[in-house]
């Protein structure tokens, strides 16, 4: 399977204008900011800038540096390797749009975007406003769940428009990948519209559902907290738009790592999608059980494709812990099996997925 995957990537990087089997692409990185509205009224500090990072295939002979997460003499994840502003390689190229889990950063998922960058894509993350690792996180982050799609959209237009990346970007081949919070997010952009009290009821009805309980990331944001700041007067304005449609046009496929919050959407939204879906999760979730989300949305997802990953729980889909991380975090870095095994089996679905449905 890895072989097959590794094929397809050669042929979409040859499509692209990419490197031969003997002289593979590195992974490029670059930076960038941009502004949304909403992110004032998510943000700790009442700013509407929005982060976001680009990866994409760089010259052979580019110099990667190491990524990490953490103090810099003591870092907590391994996130992999880029080359920092190196040029980009090929001419247009297949686009993907990845946003992270509650908590997370665009960094986090970086050994899922270096791995498609080093596969032909170009690959924009963000840092989702008030919802990411490297700020405060606050409850209306937490809350406002579907502007998480904005940030997507935002960060796409901000792309669209560098003089240095834009001309590369091919808005005809567009994807969209999301983690955890970020699979609702992937689904947000394909057109699903969410249902903010569907959730809640469910919620209420389950409350020892992993997606209801607090998280881990913010365990003061408990369900009762959401709800109650539901009705508040600062939010009401952006409560009051919670239903409606996301969709960022263009996107034709949807990739999903252990998606959450599914039970946000009704059946018929799902159902109703067209682009092709596939679904990667592990058997040993507790956080977004796989009954009640990525189950759930196979079932009800016209030809979605599911794997079921033995053994792996929610948080082996974040970057790899360091020593230090399995110290000072063993509720995020404890794992059954090697985590650099289940990174490989998503990037190699992940590539499969994309060179066949974005071909």
């Amino acid at each position: 399977m890895r072989m097959k995957a590794t094929v397809m990537g050669m042929m979409l990087m040859a499509s692209a204008g990419g490197a031969s089997a003997g002289e593979p692409w590195k992974a490029g990185e670059r930076h960038g900011t941009t502004t949304v509205a909403s992110a004032v009224v998510r943000d700790a500090q009442y700013r509407d800038a929005l982060r976001y990072t680009v990866w994409y295939p760089a010259p052979a002979g580019s110099r990667e540096v190491a990524l990490t997460i953490g103090p810099p003499d003591a870092p907590l994840f391994d996130v992999g390797r880029a080359a920092l502003d190196a040029p980009v390689a090929g001419a247009r190229l297949p686009t993907l749009l990845l946003s992270h889990g509650n908590g997370g950063s665009a960094r986090m998922m970086g050994w899922l975007g270096t791995a498609l960058a080093r596969a032909g894509y170009l690959v924009i993350a963000v840092d989702h406003p008030g919802n990411n690792g490297a700020d405060t996180m606050t409850l209306p982050g937490s809350m406002l769940s579907w502007l998480r799609a904005d940030d997507l959209r935002a960060a796409l237009a901000a792309v669209q428009a560098d003089p240095v990346l834009g001309p590369h970007v091919d808005a005809e081949r567009l994807g969209v990948a999301g983690f955890s919070a970020g699979g609702y997010t992937a689904l947000l952009a394909a057109g699903a519209r969410p249902d903010l009290q569907r959730l809640l009821a469910f919620c209420q009805a389950h409350p020892d559902d992993g997606v209801c309980r607090p998280q881990q990331e913010a365990v003061t944001h408990t369900m009762d907290a959401r709800i109650a700041a539901a009705s508040s007067p600062e939010l009401s304005p952006w409560i009051s738009h919670a239903n409606e449609s996301r969709a960022i046009p263009g996107v034709r496929a949807v990739f999903l790592l252990a998606p959450a919050i599914v039970q946000a959407f009704a059946p018929e939204q799902l159902s109703s999608l067209r682009q092709p879906v596939s679904i990667v999760l592990g058997e040993a979730d507790t956080v977004a059980p796989p009954q009640s989300n990525g189950e759930a949305a196979q079932a009800l997802i016209t030809g979605a494709a599911l794997q079921r990953l033995p053994d792996v729980g929610h948080y082996d889909f974040l970057a790899a812990c360091t020593a230090a991380g399995v110290q000072r975090l063993p509720e995020l870095c404890s794992t059954s099996v090697p985590r650099t095994n289940t990174h490989q089996q998503a990037v190699d679905a992940a590539v499969r997925f994309f060179a066949d449905a974005m071909r």
